[in-house]
């Protein structure tokens, strides 16, 4: 896996406030570990409820609107660098 971007690293440290996630550093977050799921040893384990939770830390900090029924919200979601890319692009 390919190290973070510093947008990734920032984006990384505001989910982990965000989520209040314990015992997990920004560089903990593997860019293309999967976020939600318990399928692989990297993923984060995230639910639909911190899917929520992440929706609005990304309206308020970057003024990027992810709505419920966006078909694109499964790979918006897939990983740090994915949720990065569709705010990068969309601010």
């Amino acid at each position: 896996m390919s190290a973070q971007t510093p947008a990734e690293t920032k984006l990384a440290q505001a989910l982990i406030d965000a989520l209040d996630l314990e015992d997990v550093t920004a560089e903990d977050i593997l860019p293309e570990a999967r976020l939600f799921g318990h399928d692989t040893p990297d993923s984060l384990g995230l639910d639909s409820i911190d899917a929520l939770e992440i929706s609005l830390m990304v309206a308020q900090k970057y003024k990027v609107q992810i709505k419920a029924e966006d078909e694109k919200n499964k790979a918006i979601f897939m990983n740090l660098r994915s949720l990065s890319d569709h705010i990068e692009r969309n601010r």
